[in-house]
């Protein structure tokens, strides 16, 4: 193999001789002055060829090289002038483009090769020379890109020009990139040694020469005027000091008070105009602008090296609401009057508040919480202009939705969050309802949903042909109980109303399956926000739980919740929910009902300790049919229940799991006291898993509400515990209770769509 190979080197050498001769070429040995390449060609062919590194054969090589070198370019050029085997990509205001794309194909070193505008060099040029060509007609400067790999070079292989021989050229920028080094070939030509050999080469990222690679870096700098194409370390950066910063912030501060009384101006005195188009875009620009020196304000603020006074401007002068206010909201209301004019302006101006807000919300996460909301109310802004496209509606409501319940995760107790959500819930009038509710009756309840839940409210108080269609008869009747003790008006419905709630509620549960779980807790927290008249300082049990509340002001009177008398509608109140918790409670058996049996039993459970809670709820709970499922499901617990825990049972692992209705629950004023202090901590339950109701939810749940009949039954109401037969029982049964004890009456007969639901696993 060895004398096959070093035979077809000699006969490559022979024929490369024959063929210098007969063109006339003057020989490299002669005394000649040698091309500046050949020193950083010798180097290279040396290092990769210490056997073969003969001057002779150097020679021969280089001579080979050089005019593969001028035959490629000249075949190139000529393939694209001409047009043969491909075609000149057409670019405006440049003819000659084709030749200087040729001048880009980056070859080893500075060889000249003539064409009709003279000697050019077949290396890329730095952007300094490119620029420099511009005067000579020759394509407009570009950015500088980057130079990472071969094929991503901006040379002729990409601009248009076809690469004929079918592979890729070798470069000098290749040594420098790691990028092993490859012969040009065409057909026409015979290989030589060089590439004969390199199958036995070793890469160059594994060996470097210094000499090659510093000879090769000056062949790639042919001028000192011109910039290198070397790469260079990243310029350290200097710490700024307190004082710069100080002033930078103060800087940015006056440009953006400045801006922000013209964004007032303009938006007050724009509000009944007729806007033309270039006024629209003056206006988003202007805010645009704004928005901009706001992240530039909370950015230099915000930063590592500002001291504790300057990070607490943002939070003093209230630069997030500031922002909001009078950078995004009020122009957003200046151009909601004017849709449908408007509204290619207002999805542009949404588009650019989303992706500011995004940003702070990644770049600022002092103020998370009021990007999330913001993130929300853009979303539902953009949910609220969407007529058309029903699809790009429901993602903008998902959108939406998402932002306002990471941000009542975050604030659980603030009830403009649940207002939002109301709002969003649409057409589901049940959660509308129990969303609604919730933001009322919270630590900081949403005042403004008084007004807005007429808009759930009246067209059922008004019912047309359209509303009796789209809700389901119990939904509509429910809903319309609570519209009409909330708004006191056409009271003479409110019987007829609740007669059909109760009479069909029954039906209602057997025949949804499993899908009345998510119903059942909204139902139990609506009725559980009624009897607290929707948050209504008035009311008798709201009024007593103010109290507890503020029982050290001063302005508090002690006797005041003596002095609160019941009115008229909430005696119907605390009526119509004991008669649903008394429906409910007799499908003992269907495990579908213990969401909304938990819900209730949790609002009766915190009532008990106040005197008004047991003067006008006592009486009114079915405790015999409590005792009955209490002691229903101590028999049919696979696990012994903990009862005499100080608090909700903690799972065996020691990381909670709540259930869905105890995300439902939380932050409302009632439950304050029922969760443990870091019961919603885990942030391992993604969003999807919160409402997801797994076979092992039925005993969690079950457990739940045994530990809130047991500490109802310690409060010696009229439920009690017996701890030797282990029994939940009334004054009136006790006797038989204990005379039972070796048995436990049987569950009711259920329908038997209910019955084969039971063990079903369901989400709600």
């Amino acid at each position: 193999m060895d004398k096959l190979t070093k035979g077809w080197v000699q006969h490559q050498r022979k024929a490369a001789r024959r063929e210098a001769e007969s063109r006339g070429h003057q020989c490299l040995h002669c005394d000649a002055e040698l091309p500046p390449e050949f020193e950083a060609f010798r180097a290279h062919y040396t290092l990769n060829h210490p056997a073969l590194a003969v001057e002779s054969d150097i020679d021969e090589e280089f001579k080979n090289f050089t005019t593969l070198q001028k035959s490629t370019a000249r075949t190139l050029k000529d393939t694209q002038v001409t047009g043969v085997g491909t075609r000149k990509r057409p670019v405006s205001g440049n003819p000659d483009l084709a030749e200087d794309e040729l001048d880009r194909l980056n070859l080893a070193g500075d060889e000249t090769t003539p064409s009709r505008r003279g000697s050019k060099k077949i290396c890329s040029p730095p952007a300094s020379v490119t620029q420099q060509r511009g005067s000579r007609g020759s394509s407009p400067p570009t950015p500088m890109r980057s130079r990472a790999r071969p094929t991503e070079r901006e040379d002729g292989f990409v601009r248009g020009s076809k690469n004929v021989s079918g592979r890729q050229l070798w470069t000098a920028d290749d040594n420098r990139k790691g990028a092993a080094p490859q012969r040009p070939r065409t057909p026409q030509t015979r290989r030589g040694p060089l590439a004969a050999s390199g199958s036995h080469r070793r890469s160059p990222q594994h060996r470097t020469h210094p000499k090659f690679s510093q000879h090769h870096a000056h062949v790639q700098s042919p001028s000192d005027n011109e910039v290198s194409s070397e790469l260079f370390r990243q310029p350290d950066t200097r710490p700024i000091s307190s004082d710069q910063l100080a002033a930078e912030v103060q800087g940015i501060y006056a440009g953006l008070v400045l801006l922000e009384n013209k964004c007032i101006e303009y938006d007050n005195s724009q509000i009944h105009a007729e806007l033309s188009e270039e006024q629209y875009h003056a206006l988003i620009s202007l805010h645009r602008s704004l928005l901009h020196e706001h992240h530039d304000f909370l950015l230099a603020s915000q930063h590592p090296s500002a001291s504790d006074a300057l990070r607490r401007l943002a939070s003093d002068h209230r630069m997030p609401a500031r922002m909001w206010h009078h950078g995004i909201h009020s122009f957003l209301e200046l151009l909601r009057p004017k849709l449908s004019k408007s509204l290619e302006h207002m999805l542009t101006f949404i588009y650019i508040a989303y992706t500011m807000i995004a940003l702070l919300y990644e770049t600022v996460p002092a103020f998370e919480d009021t990007w999330v909301e913001c993130l929300g109310d853009l979303g539902r802004y953009r949910m609220a202009v969407e007529d058309d496209d029903i699809r790009d509606r429901e993602i903008w409501t998902g959108v939406s939705k998402y932002w306002y319940t990471k941000a009542s995760d975050k604030a659980p107790t603030t009830g403009r969050l649940y207002h939002h959500l109301a709002i969003l819930a649409r057409p589901n009038a049940l959660q509308q309802l129990y969303f609604y509710a919730k933001s009322l009756c919270v630590p900081i309840p949403f005042l403004k949903a008084r007004k807005s839940i007429m808009t759930l409210f009246q067209p059922l108080l008004i019912p047309s042909p359209n509303t009796v269609q789209r809700l389901d008869p119990v939904d509509a009747a429910f809903v319309r109980v609570h519209g009409i003790i909330f708004s006191g008006k056409h009271e003479d419905q409110l019987e007829p109303s609740m007669k059909q709630f109760l009479d069909l509620l029954d039906s209602r549960i057997g025949r949804e399956h499993g899908n009345w779980l998510e119903s059942g807790y909204y139902i139990g927290i609506s009725l559980s926000c009624l009897l607290l008249g929707f948050g209504d300082e008035s009311n008798v049990l709201m009024r007593a739980i103010l109290n507890r509340n503020r029982k050290h002001s001063e302005d508090m009177d002690d006797n005041s919740e003596a002095n609160t008398k019941p009115c008229a509608t909430f005696k119907t109140s605390v009526s119509f929910a004991a008669r649903t918790f008394e429906i409910v409670i007799a499908r003992w058996g269907d495990k579908n009902t213990l969401p909304c049996l938990h819900t209730l039993l949790v609002f009766y459970w915190f009532m008990m300790d106040f005197d008004a809670g047991k003067q006008y709820l006592e009486d009114s709970l079915p405790w015999e049919q409590t005792a009955l499922l209490l002691n229903y499901l101590l028999r049919t617990s696979e696990v012994a229940p903990r009862l005499d825990t100080d608090e909700i049972p903690w799972p065996e692992g020691g990381i909670a799991h709540p259930l869905p209705e105890d995300y439902a629950m939380r932050g409302l004023i009632y439950t304050e006291n029922y969760y443990p202090k870091n019961w919603f901590d885990n942030t391992a339950i993604d969003d999807d898993e919160k409402y997801f109701e797994p076979a092992s939810t039925v005993g969690k749940r079950s457990e739940r509400i045994l530990w809130l009949g047991h500490s109802i039954a310690l409060k010696r109401r009229k439920l009690f515990w017996d701890k030797h037969a282990k029994q939940f029982s009334t004054k009136s049964n006790e006797i038989d209770v204990r005379q039972n004890a070796a048995g436990t009456p049987e569950p009711p007969a259920l329908e038997p769509a209910v019955a084969s639901a039971e063990t079903e696993t369901t989400s709600p």
